[in-house]
């Protein structure tokens, strides 16, 4: 059964309008003999068969539930606390759109001011926006920030070949067709120090690196400020509830994905952007920004500040055009950390570093494999295969393991290596198991 909303007299007057006398003439552009062609459907069925074929359908899927998933390369497959997702299907919140009007939007402008005050404290950082798209997006809108502070003065940017290789990606793809220079992530023997002048506006890392790497980039930091360049750090968020945060060590911007925070992998999406920075570079950042205030009464209130997007200004003016937040995912983060608490997440962040030294130990012991890391690593590390890695992930495929990360695809100098990550929701049987099925894959 359908809804038409328009009246007959009302499709006359359309009709009219466009100098038509039936919907015919509407479509006499289009062939006869395509404009009703007969559909090869199958019979119809009740909902009940529908259903159980869907069913049927998604049981040919291999899911995380399933299987023990040690995949990661930037998402992550960590345990969520049931109360996130009961907090987002709150009707006030699941419906809840861009909250213009504050009047009627406190709840939610509450609950992204308290995800802003959770990144600040996460990150250590002055300052946090209400999220961009992704982590990829975040670490471009920072990119632009740089530009920004330096009024288009420099036009170099340095990205490192530890930061994710899709996020460099979308950092060139943001910022095309503008006349600058980004360098640094050509190899992996780079070093970013000796790409450092006067033109360089932005030295970005990430912490820690795609390969798991800590790294204590205090060093870089001050080698940037003393050329007057930014330094934006690329963090894990779980990471940071054990590592010491990225203002420690000189970061004027820090930005990631949340996704680790609450968010199911989804098959890709969708997930949120963290961007957080030091209060001098405000007006210069992107995003919506919540602050709290006081009404004509003293009664604590919510509103939206400093707010130069397109919506509101002039295109050419804005500091970005990104025009939608994710603001359930926001939502999600905030009760994640809410729920976690500061002990959890250090609970989380410790069992993924131990699980993931005990499993990178018992693969080294393997005959054949070698474990790639010389730096302190967290929850990822990379391993020297005596086979291809594809080769290796279809046979762990085969044992219901989803391996890790064939980093050949994006570094050529690590031509049969993987990237493997290991979260709080993998056992020590899982790690055995693959293992098992390593030396196995081996000697077959």
């Amino acid at each position: 059964m359908s809804y038409i909303p328009h009246t007959e007299s009302e499709r006359r007057q359309m009709m009219a309008a466009v100098g038509v006398e039936s919907i015919d003439q509407l479509f006499a552009d289009v062939p006869a003999e395509v404009r009703f062609p007969e559909l090869d459907l199958p019979e119809p069925a009740s909902e009940l068969e529908i259903l159980e074929e869907l069913q049927l359908l998604s049981e040919a899927n291999l899911n995380t539930r399933e299987a023990a998933c040690f995949l990661g390369a930037g998402a992550y497959n960590h345990y969520i606390p049931s109360v996130v997702d009961h907090i987002l299907r709150r009707n006030e919140f699941y419906t809840a759109y861009t909250p213009y009007q504050p009047e009627i939007s406190q709840g939610t402008l509450q609950a992204i001011f308290e995800y802003q005050s959770l990144m600040c404290f996460l990150t250590g950082m002055e300052v946090s926006n209400a999220s961009h798209y992704d982590g990829a997006t975040a670490l471009a809108e920072a990119a632009i920030l740089a530009l920004n502070v330096h009024q288009g003065r420099r036009d170099k940017l340095v990205l490192t070949p530890g930061i994710h290789p899709q996020y460099r990606e979308v950092v060139r793809t943001y910022l095309q067709g503008q006349p600058l220079e980004i360098v640094g992530d050509d190899s992996l023997g780079s070093r970013p120090e000796t790409y450092l002048d006067e033109r360089t506006s932005l030295v970005a890392v990430q912490y820690p690196d795609f390969f798991g790497n800590i790294v204590d980039y205090a060093s870089l930091a001050a080698a940037a400020h003393a050329v007057g360049a930014l330094v934006c750090v690329v963090a894990n968020p779980i990471a940071l509830g054990l590592l010491k945060p990225p203002s420690e060590f000189g970061a004027d911007v820090v930005v990631g994905d949340g996704q680790p925070l609450g968010i199911p992998l989804s098959f890709g999406g969708p997930t949120i952007g963290f961007f957080a920075t030091r209060q001098e570079y405000v007006r210069k950042m992107s995003g919506r920004l919540v602050g709290e205030t006081s009404d004509s009464r003293g009664q604590r209130g919510y509103v939206l500040t400093l707010t130069p997007r397109e919506q509101h200004i002039r295109r050419g003016r804005a500091t970005s055009n990104i025009c939608t937040n994710q603001g359930l995912m926001a939502l999600a983060v905030t009760a994640y950390l809410s729920s976690v608490g500061r002990g959890g997440l250090r609970k989380v962040a410790e069992l993924c570093y131990h699980k993931a030294h005990y499993a990178a130990e018992q693969i080294a012991a393997v005959e054949g494999f070698q474990l790639w890391n010389r730096e302190p690593f967290f929850h990822e590390f990379v391993i020297r295969c005596p086979k291809p890695p594809a080769q290796l992930n279809q046979h762990l495929l085969d044992h219901d393991i989803l391996g890790g990360y064939d980093l050949g695809q994006e570094y050529p100098e690590l031509e049969g290596h993987m990237l493997l990550a290991v979260t709080e929701l993998i056992h020590k049987q899982d790690i055995d198991d693959l293992a098992a099925a390593l030396r196995e894959a081996v000697d077959a």
